[in-house]
């Protein structure tokens, strides 16, 4: 396979590649993704197979808008409506009770991983395509890309097409919250601390 670099302008030919149940990777506010559309199960597993990333590990989801949580999520807890109108777009993952009819390669259990990123290509791409499951574009345990080269680098030959956004800030991972309880559990600490969540609430 011809793996391609176009810039992160190129909307278009990412919608073909995404509908035609591809995947592709392109910059977010953190380090470069690798993303399916998210009720495609067999692109979803196609993420998987490019990275050699264990069938077990979930995957989340990112949405370009917060009215598309409705989409990927059902029973919303009140609790991450309140964090996600604060935070998003931004540094924090919810998860939440997950819509009965996403695919099981997203995740196998009841709930799901949701994030709005704070960048401006990957959330127009969001908006044109819809939610998407998306990870990082790299091979499962190598180094975390931040330019598209560090993408072409490990995953050339394994996906059609990389969106070249610039170099991403990299860096630390968000904040991941677990909303299903009666009270925030974070499962991966990130920029947002747990006093931060709590004043919100």
């Amino acid at each position: 396979m011809k793996t391609e670099i176009l810039p992160a302008s190129e909307i278009k030919t990412a919608l073909k590649i995404l509908q035609s149940g591809g995947i592709l990777a392109f910059p977010t506010d953190t380090v470069y993704g690798l993303g399916a559309l998210a009720f495609n199960n067999h692109a979803i597993e196609s993420i998987y197979k490019a990275k050699n990333r264990p069938i077990e590990k979930a995957i989340p989801i990112l949405i370009g808008d917060l009215s598309d949580l409705e989409k990927v999520a059902d029973d919303i807890p009140n609790m991450a409506l309140r964090f996600a109108s604060r935070f998003w777009p931004g540094p924090l993952t919810c998860i939440v009770p997950k819509k009965q009819t996403l695919p099981l390669a997203v995740s196998a259990t009841a709930t799901v991983a949701v994030r709005i990123p704070d960048h401006v290509n990957a959330r127009a791409l969001l908006r044109a395509a819809g939610p998407m499951a998306v990870t990082s574009a790299n091979i499962s345990g190598g180094q975390n890309p931040s330019t598209a080269q560090e993408v072409y680098d490990q995953l050339k030959g394994r996906i059609p097409l990389i969106l070249d956004g610039g170099v991403t800030k990299g860096g630390i991972p968000s904040t991941l919250v677990d909303c299903t309880g009666e009270l925030p559990v974070i499962l991966r600490e990130g920029p947002i601390s747990l006093d931060e969540l709590m004043e919100v609430l």
